[in-house]
């Protein structure tokens, strides 16, 4: 039988997050903050960028 990689894949992330969270608590919470400003920052680019369309496009 064939092992599917990405279940291997998968499973060897969760693994890796649950030994940073037990390990580094602290650690792990900085990179969930990073990871919500990182997806906050997009969302508002995506938003600027909507509403310079919305606008006509202009400078």
């Amino acid at each position: 039988m064939a092992v599917n990689s990405k279940k291997i894949a998968v499973y060897v992330l969760v693994v890796f997050v649950a030994y940073v969270i037990i390990t580094d608590p602290e650690g792990a919470a900085d990179y969930v903050q990073i990871g919500f400003e990182g997806i906050s920052n997009a969302a508002q680019g995506i938003g600027d960028f909507m509403s310079w369309i919305a606008d006509g496009a202009q400078n």
